[in-house]
């Protein structure tokens, strides 16, 4: 952690994080990866009680109406309880919230916000469907208006807290002859008659987090349950790209920091051929690696995490955020990866949570937009940035500082 980021309020306030951590039981984390624990309400309860969720919020909300720094901070050690428990953590508190608190009426902040914030109620996030994920705007479900309310039809699946939440953010088409960006909209949907969870997937890692198929069959919603603006669900799905991805890239590093830890004692420890391994260079370079990984990572996460809070342009954000949930993601992967390397054997088994670890940090590259998507994203806002800028805006043309640089017969393009 880099504690000179931190002011002392938000020091303080990662002290009250880590008795969270301290305060989960161990069981709990074995029944969630066993699914014998669904969704862990006891864990949500827990946080809400303590004030934990949502600290970027207004405090008339729940929150403490702290930033994006300091954000990063709590989700990180949340993370070291494990991948699932910053997901269902996020979710809730970073997801859905936000989406209300930017886009909501306050009778809907005061329905839905505090009493998630309070962990008195579970809130999920629904957007993807069983024909695909990252095309969004291809979304089959829904929305017919039938007096005061919507009836919405259709399926979501992958959705953490589908077993377990209470009412759920659900993006439908209402407007099927629109453009795709005009044709959907953004509902609160509680889990009433006709919200069905259909299945519950055996996943690799990330297990007891509720992840399932959503089905809404002839659901009733109110049409005072629509964020933001009727068809312009783009708007707060935009906006919600910040926390989804900001957010998980802060708790990859949470999750990926015990792999390190564990892998740092147990190479002081082990020996082989009369002296501790981490004397070997095939195994301390390892060690050193994830240590310069994860510094890089958590670097990255409080550049982009100050730039959200000082309100730079939307396009640099994009960009940042993307590159920041690519990089980070990888190379906590990356990390897990190392830590199982240099302790071998010992390392494949339950002896130790490190094989958890990995299997539950092999998610972090795929959901929130997949590293593909952020690829795409980085590319075109990129070359957006660059080639928008004019050769006399430039402090100077490196092009022209080459030898033969006016050599002009050489400068094929066609």
């Amino acid at each position: 952690m880099f504690d000179h980021l931190l002011s002392d309020d938000a020091l303080a306030l990662r002290a009250e994080v880590r008795d969270l951590v301290k305060w989960v039981p161990r069981d709990m984390i074995l029944d969630m990866d066993r699914d014998r624990i669904r969704f862990p309400k006891d864990f949500l309860r827990e946080a809400g009680r303590r004030n934990l969720m949502g600290c970027r919020y207004p405090r008339q909300w729940g929150g403490r109406g702290l930033d994006w720094v300091t954000t990063a901070m709590v989700m990180e050690e949340v993370g070291t309880l494990g991948y699932i428990f910053a997901c269902v953590f996020g979710v809730g508190a970073e997801l859905v919230c936000d989406a209300i608190i930017q886009h909501g009426t306050d009778r809907q902040r005061e329905k839905y916000v505090k009493p998630l914030l309070r962990g008195d109620l579970f809130a999920a996030e629904c957007l993807t469907e069983p024909r695909g994920g990252s095309d969004f705007f291809g979304t089959t479900t829904t929305a017919v208006r039938q007096g005061d309310d919507y009836i919405l039809n259709g399926q979501k699946r992958f959705i953490v807290g589908a077993e377990g939440a209470d009412y759920f953010l659900v993006y439908a088409k209402t407007d099927p002859a629109a453009k795709p960006h005009e044709a959907l909209t953004c509902f609160i949907v509680d889990r009433s008659p006709g919200v069905e969870t259909r299945y519950l997937y055996n996943l690799m890692g990330c297990r007891g987090g509720g992840a399932g198929r959503l089905v809404f069959k002839d659901v009733r919603v109110p049409a005072e349950n629509i964020v933001g603006q009727f068809n312009n669900a783009y708007a707060v799905f935009n906006t919600m790209m910040i926390p989804e991805r900001l957010g998980t890239a802060a708790m990859t590093i949470g999750a990926a920091r015990p792999a390190l830890d564990i892998a740092t004692r147990y190479t002081s420890r082990r020996r082989a051929f009369g002296q501790t391994i981490n004397q070997f260079q095939g195994v301390s370079f390892q060690i050193a690696e994830s240590a310069m990984l994860l510094d890089a990572a958590r670097a990255m996460i409080f550049t982009t995490a100050r730039a959200v809070d000082d309100h730079c342009p939307p396009r640099f954000i994009r960009r940042q955020v993307s590159e920041t949930k690519k990089f980070v993601t990888e190379s906590c992967q990356k990390v897990a990866h190392h830590a199982m390397q240099v302790m071998g054997g010992i390392g494949y088994t339950d002896i130790f949570p490190v094989e958890r670890i990995l299997r539950d940090l092999r998610l972090a590259s795929i959901w929130t937009g997949s590293n593909e998507v952020m690829a795409m994203i980085i590319a075109n806002e990129w070359y957006r940035e660059q080639l928008s800028q004019k050769p006399a805006e430039l402090v100077r043309l490196p092009e022209e500082d080459a030898e033969s640089a006016f050599v002009a017969d050489e400068k094929i393009y066609e």
